[in-house]
């Protein structure tokens, strides 16, 4: 915790996933006493707030207590080609699940002090070389569009006199989860390569460093509205490729040339693997933000446990 920081009580949506799997237990060891938001009953967490994402939490006055929000709740945006099914599930459980929390924190009088959300750096679309901050402005793609939207839909809080931050996360690292599992298996049997033209810009975050990001958003009261999740070393799928190479001591020399992958995966292909996105962790490093794995190389073999 920040110097002077005291336990709280957070809540927290999506604690079984990547993400919130490994951040509850670093709230926990910081003396933080962890709340689930969940839909069902069981889980981990005996105590635990029952929620539908269409119409909230089903007993608002559970809030009365909680210090603190963590949503991280959503449908997987690498799971699954992006038919027009698909692609209403992602903005849905988005933005409408975020507006439904929203909606409950309204329906209390004693409400939590800050609202950490999820967003995506996807927010900046295909922008190429360019470097993008928290300043920057939107994209015009399907997933910019959800993000502006589910970011507006946690800034209503505001006016509720919540601190909200948005965070914007870029490529998680973990070789439980995202797209380094789903590149592990075929980077170990020397079939990986580069995406496309490799020269797309990939801006990444280990899971460990993550974890920490939210925490420190949780905890410095100074830091509100978005906050770019992602290494201060944005590297491009030429670069990441080589990375992942050398850590597993595996070659690269197989690609995946843009057609194959857009074939395979449709737009999520373009907007995920193919789109070049720069971003830079500007408010993280403004408000003295350290990170443990600066370095793509060091994060990989962080995550890998491969040192």
């Amino acid at each position: 915790m920040l110097t002077g920081s005291k336990p709280m009580r957070i809540a927290v949506s999506g604690a079984s996933g990547l993400v919130g799997s490994a951040l509850c237990p670093l709230l926990t060891q910081q003396g933080h006493q962890v709340v689930a938001i969940r839909r069902g009953d069981g889980g981990s967490y005996e105590d635990s707030i029952r929620w539908d994402p269409n119409s909230g939490l089903t007993n608002p006055a559970r809030l009365e207590s909680i210090d603190a929000i963590v949503h991280l709740a959503g449908e997987n945006v690498g799971e699954g080609r992006w038919n027009d099914a698909k692609k209403r599930r992602i903005r849905s459980s988005r933005v409408d699940g975020t507006g439904s929390l929203v909606r409950s924190i309204a329906a209390v009088e004693k409400r939590p002090r800050v609202l950490v959300c999820a967003s995506a750096i996807g927010f900046y679309g295909d922008r190429g070389a360019m470097e993008m901050e928290e300043s920057s402005a939107a994209g015009s793609d399907f997933l910019a569009d959800v993000c502006e939207q589910w970011e507006a839909e946690a800034s209503a809080a505001i006016e509720l006199g919540v601190r909200v931050v948005n965070v914007r996360i870029g490529v998680v690292l973990s070789p439980k989860g995202g797209a380094l599992a789903k590149m592990l298996l075929p980077f170990k049997l020397g079939l990986g390569g580069i995406v496309g033209p490799g020269t797309q810009y990939w801006s990444w975050i280990g899971l460990n460093d993550l974890t920490r990001i939210i925490a420190f958003c949780l905890a410095d009261d100074a830091v509100s509205g978005p906050v770019n999740a992602v290494s201060p070393e944005s590297s491009t799928n030429r670069e990441f490729t080589a990375a992942v190479g050398h850590v597993l001591h595996r070659p690269t020399v197989i690609p995946m040339p843009g057609f194959v992958a857009k074939l395979m995966l449709g737009e999520m292909a373009t907007t995920l693997l193919l789109a070049s996105t720069r971003v830079l962790p500007k408010q993280l490093q403004a408000h003295g933000f350290e990170f443990e794995q600066p370095g793509l190389v060091d994060c990989l073999q962080h995550e890998l446990n491969c040192v």
